[in-house]
C-alpha cells in the first residue's frame, strides 16, 4: 500500500480568522430575505429574553430581602411576597417560552436557508465549465463550498445568541455596577484566560479541515466503493472488501491522529485558563460573603450580586467560545461566498450573438488543439474538418484517439487551447452558450442512469415537456423504450434503480433505449451520439440505427461507434489516431486507402467469419 504523507494542516491564525467576519453582515441579509416576518420575530424574541435574566435575579433579590424582612417583624404579612414570587414564576413560564419560540423560529429559518443555499450551489455548478469540474484544485473549491450546509445554520443560531448575549452582559454589568463597581475588574480578570485560549486555538479546526479537502473526498468515495451496489460484484469477485476498508482505516487514522493531537492541546490548555479563571472567580465571590457578613450587603445583595456575577463570568466565556466558533465557521462561510462570487466566462458583459434559425452551413474545425490545464499532453492537435449542415459524419479511432473529446469541445463544454470552431463562420464562442448547447441532442457513452421515474428518465431531454405524456410517448417509441414500458408494473411511471423501495433494475440495454429517447425527446437540429448502442444486441442496434437514419433526415448528425456496420450508413467518416484526423472520407474511399480504417474492417470483419 503506498505510504501517506503526515498531515500538517495549514495555520490559519486569528487575524485570518477575524477578516473573514466581513461575510456576516452579507450572511444574514440572505437568511433575511428568506422569511423577513419569522427572521424579525426571532430577533424581537431575543431582545425581550435577553433582558429577563437581570429581571429574574432582582426579583429574586427582592424576595430573600422580603423573607429577612419578615422574620426580623415577626410578622406574617406575606401579600407581597406571594406578589414577588408571583412575578418571578410569570417570568420563568415567560422565559421558557420565549426560549422554546426561539428554538422553533430558529429550526424554520435553518431548515428554509440550508434549501436555499443547496438550491444556489446548484444553479452556480450548472455555470461552471465542464473542464473546470474536472481540475481538482477547483473542485476543492467546490467540495468546500459545498461543506458546513448545517454548519451555516449553526452560524445563523450561534451569531444571533451573540447579539442576545451581549444585551445580557450589558444589563448583568450595569446591574452588579449599582451594587460593587469593583467586581467588574474581578471579572474582567476572570475571563482573560478564556480569551486567551480561544486566540491561541482560532481556526485551527478549520485549517485542518481544510488542508483535508481531498483526502476527505477520497474517503467518501472508499466509503461508497465497499458499500454500494453498483460497485459489490467488482468487490467480492476481487475481494476487494479488505483493502477497501484497509486504505480506509489507514487514511482515517491519518486525520484521527492530527485531530487527537489537536483536541489534546485544547483540553490541555482549556483546563490551565479554567483553573485560573475558576480561582479569580471564588476570590470575587469570598469578597461578596465577607461584604454581607460585616453588613455591607443585604442577603438578597449577595444573592443578587453572586448570581449576576456567575451568570456574567459564564455568559463572558460563552461569548469568546462562540466568538472562536463564530470565525470559523465563517471561515466556511468565506468559501461559500467566494465561490458563489466566482465569475466564469458566460457571465462576460461581452454581447452574445442569436443563434441562427437553422443552421446553413455547418462546423468547421480550424487547426483545432486541446490539453488539459497544467499539463503538457495534447488531447487533440492540428484538427481541421467540417461538418456540414444536413450531414451524418461518424468519428472512427481506437480508444483514446481523441473522439470523446472532439464531441465535448463541439458542445463548447471545452474551449479549444489553440484553433478554433466555426458554425455558420462564426467561432462558437460568440454565440450565447446557452442557446447554442439547445440545438443539440446529445447521448455519451457514460450516460447517466437517474435513480427516477422512468418519465422523469425520458423527459430529461426536455423537461419543461415532463408533463406532456404524448411527446414522451413519441421519443420512446422513436428509441423502442415503448418495450420497456410495456414490461414494467407501473409503466412509464415506474420507479426505477435500486436505491428506492418502488425501483425496477434494467439492463444495460433498456437504460439505453430510455438514454436514446432524451435525444429524441429534445428534437435537436444536431444529434450526437456517442456508442448509443453499445447494449443492444444486433437486431435492436440495427432496427435502432434504421429509426435514427430515418428520423435525421434533414438533421445534422455526429456518430460515434466501433461497430463498422454502424458507421457505413454516415454520410462520411473521419478516422483519428493519436489526437490527430488521418483520413476522412467515405467508407469506399477509405477501404482502398487501406490504412488505418481499412485494418481496423477487416479485423473486425474477420470476427465474423
Amino acid at each position: 500500500m503506498a505510504k501517506r504523507r503526515t498531515l500538517e494542516p495549514q495555520k490559519i491564525n486569528f487575524r485570518e480568522s477575524f477578516a473573514s467576519l466581513k461575510f456576516i453582515p452579507r450572511f444574514f441579509r440572505e437568511i433575511s430575505s428568506v422569511n423577513p416576518a419569522l427572521f424579525y420575530t426571532n430577533l424581537v424574541g431575543r431582545v425581550i429574553s435577553a433582558f429577563l435574566p437581570l429581571a429574574m435575579l432582582y426579583v429574586g433579590k427582592l424576595i430573600v430581602d422580603e423573607v429577612v424582612l419578615q422574620i426580623a417583624l415577626e410578622t406574617k404579612d406575606l401579600d407581597s411576597m406571594w406578589v414577588l414570587i408571583a412575578t418571578e414564576f410569570a417570568l420563568a413560564i415567560g422565559s421558557d417560552l420565549l426560549r422554546r419560540g426561539i428554538s422553533y423560529t430558529d429550526a424554520l429559518l435553518g431548515d428554509q436557508y440550508s434549501i436555499k443555499s443547496s438550491v444556489t450551489i446548484i444553479r452556480k455548478t450548472a455555470e461552471i465549465k465542464l473542464s473546470q469540474l474536472e481540475d481538482s484544485e477547483f473542485y476543492d473549491k467546490l467540495e468546500r463550498a459545498r461543506q458546513q450546509t448545517t454548519g451555516r445554520v449553526g452560524l445563523m443560531s450561534n451569531v444571533l445568541t451573540q447579539g442576545e448575549d451581549i444585551i445580557v452582559i450589558v444589563s448583568l454589568i450595569g446591574g452588579v455596577i449599582v451594587f460593587e463597581p469593583w467586581l467588574i475588574l474581578l471579572l474582567i480578570v476572570s475571563v482573560v484566560p478564556t480569551i486567551m485560549n480561544e486566540i491561541k486555538f482560532s481556526g485551527t479546526s478549520y485549517s485542518l479541515a481544510r488542508s483535508w479537502t481531498q483526502e476527505r473526498r477520497e474517503l467518501d468515495y472508499l466509503r461508497y466503493a465497499g458499500a454500494s451496489d453498483i460497485t459489490a460484484k467488482e468487490v467480492k469477485l476481487f475481494a476487494l472488501s479488505g483493502y477497501i476498508a484497509d486504505r480506509f482505516k489507514e487514511l482515517s487514522n491519518i486525520y484521527y491522529i492530527a485531530s487527537k493531537k489537536l483536541a489534546g492541546q485544547r483540553a490541555r490548555w482549556g483546563s490551565f485558563f479554567n483553573i485560573v479563571g475558576t480561582g479569580t472567580y471564588y476570590g470575587a465571590y469570598v469578597m461578596i460573603v465577607y461584604r454581607t457578613v460585616i453588613g455591607i450587603f443585604s442577603l438578597g445583595d449577595l444573592t443578587f450580586l453572586s448570581g449576576s456575577f456567575n451568570r456574567l463570568r459564564s455568559k463572558l466565556q460563552g461569548f469568546f467560545t462562540r466568538f472562536t466558533s463564530i470565525t470559523e465557521r465563517a471561515l466556511y462561510l468565506q468559501d461559500y461566498f467566494e465561490f458563489l462570487d466566482l465569475r466564469f466566462i458566460d457571465e462576460s458583459d461581452v454581447p452574445k450573438l442569436p443563434m441562427p434559425e437553422k443552421i446553413s452551413e455547418g462546423f468547421a474545425f480550424k487547426d483545432v488543439g486541446f490539453k488539459y490545464p497544467n499539463t503538457e499532453k495534447w488531447v487533440v492537435r492540428n484538427v481541421s474538418f467540417t461538418l456540414k449542415a444536413g450531414e451524418k459524419l461518424a468519428f472512427v479511432g481506437e480508444n483514446g484517439a481523441g473522439k470523446t473529446t472532439l464531441i465535448k469541445l463541439l458542445l463548447g463544454f471545452y474551449v479549444p487551447t489553440e484553433g478554433e470552431i466555426l458554425l455558420d463562420s462564426i467561432p462558437i464562442q460568440q454565440y450565447n452558450a446557452d442557446q447554442y448547447q439547445a440545438y443539440f441532442g446529445v447521448i455519451f457513452q457514460d450516460f447517466v442512469k437517474f435513480e427516477l421515474t422512468l418519465r422523469e428518465n425520458i423527459a430529461v431531454g426536455a423537461i419543461e415537456e415532463i408533463e406532456n405524456e404524448l411527446r414522451i410517448t413519441d421519443a420512446a417509441q422513436r428509441s423502442l423504450a415503448d418495450q420497456v414500458i410495456s414490461e414494467l408494473p407501473e409503466g412509464i411511471d415506474q420507479q426505477l434503480g435500486k436505491r428506492f423501495k418502488r425501483g425496477k433494475d434494467l439492463s444495460g440495454g433498456q437504460w439505453q433505449k430510455i438514454a436514446i429517447a432524451r435525444a429524441y425527446m429534445k428534437d435537436a437540429q444536431v444529434m450526437i451520439l456517442d456508442e448509443p448502442t453499445s447494449a443492444l444486441d444486433a437486431r435492436a442496434e440495427t432496427e435502432a440505427f434504421d429509426r435514427f437514419i430515418k428520423l435525421t433526415i434533414g438533421k445534422t448528425a455526429v456518430i460515434i461507434s466501433h461497430r463498422f456496420s454502424t458507421v457505413r450508413i454516415a454520410d462520411r467518416i473521419m478516422v483519428l489516431q493519436d489526437g490527430k484526423v488521418l483520413e476522412i472520407g467515405k467508407h469506399e474511399e477509405l477501404i482502398k486507402n487501406d490504412l488505418l480504417y481499412a485494418e481496423l474492417f477487416n479485423l473486425q470483419a474477420a470476427g465474423y467469419q
